[in-house]
């Protein structure tokens, strides 16, 4: 599982370039349980590995890339902070905004907060998840409506991992950057509470939101994040080694809409 050392500067300046380059640029945040998505899927691994970018969300990912490649990270990537960043930067230079995911009533909530944050902001559109399979034709009737729009960014909030699963469908179709940000909707639709600093910093923000929806989350803390810990410093002792990333396969004939 590849995970790319950056820092928001360098990643929003990568989003930005590919927007006004016309460019497909699929791009993705990854916690632990992203990663251990395709650490447990061959095909989403390959599917991960065929990102444009990929940055190190939690904590644990960042040490990791210090710990096995001395990467010297001083902080995370985190998801709702990148989309923040790439959004003032769109919005300071004039590129338009779609929004796909989610549910109408966060995304009721969603425009006006971001519209109240950056009013310079341009959103070509919103389009909320069907919570389906797309059906035959779809994916381009979707990347049509979003190319009309006019948008040069595009946002998907789909949760992890169907939105890598559509960002990578998708990219073939657009001509602009693709952001699977994860529970960013949420969090700056005032759904979602962030943890206090302090969790965020010592990579403590499992415990928040798994106290917050312990019925979903359970698995992904409990037992993804010690099967993760095992395999870090199993590499780290030499114990276990990376075998290097196969080939991306072709994007599935649907996917979730």
């Amino acid at each position: 599982m590849l995970v790319d050392v950056t820092d928001y500067a360098d990643a929003t300046d990568r989003i930005i370039a590919a927007a006004h380059e016309r460019r497909g640029y699929a791009v993705t945040a990854l916690a632990v349980h992203g990663v251990m998505t395709g650490v447990e899927d061959a095909a989403h691994n390959a599917r991960l590995n065929s990102f444009d970018l990929v940055t190190p969300d939690g904590q644990p990912v960042r040490w990791a890339l210090n710990l096995l490649h001395d990467a010297g990270l001083s902080d995370r990537v985190y998801g709702p902070t990148l989309t923040l960043k790439v959004v003032e930067r769109a919005a300071a230079e004039g590129l338009p905004v779609y929004l796909y995911g989610s549910t109408e009533p966060t995304l009721a909530r969603l425009v006006p907060a971001l519209e109240k944050m950056f009013p310079a902001l341009k959103i070509a559109g919103v389009e909320a998840s069907k919570f389906r399979e797309s059906t035959p034709g779809e994916p381009e009737e979707i990347a049509e409506r979003i190319k009309a729009s006019g948008a040069r960014v595009l946002l998907v909030g789909l949760g992890c991992p169907r939105q890598e699963v559509f960002t990578y469908a998708m990219r073939p179709h657009l001509d602009m950057p693709l952001l699977a940000v994860g529970a960013a909707f949420d969090y700056h639709a005032g759904l979602l509470k962030n943890p206090p600093p302090w969790m965020q910093k010592y990579a403590l923000e499992w415990l928040w939101r798994l106290g917050l929806e312990p019925k979903r989350l359970w698995r992904r803390y409990l037992i993804l994040n010690p099967k993760y810990l095992t395999r870090l410093f199993a590499q780290k002792a030499g114990l276990w080694k990376a075998t290097p990333p196969a080939p991306a396969t072709a994007p599935a004939d649907t996917f979730a809409v």
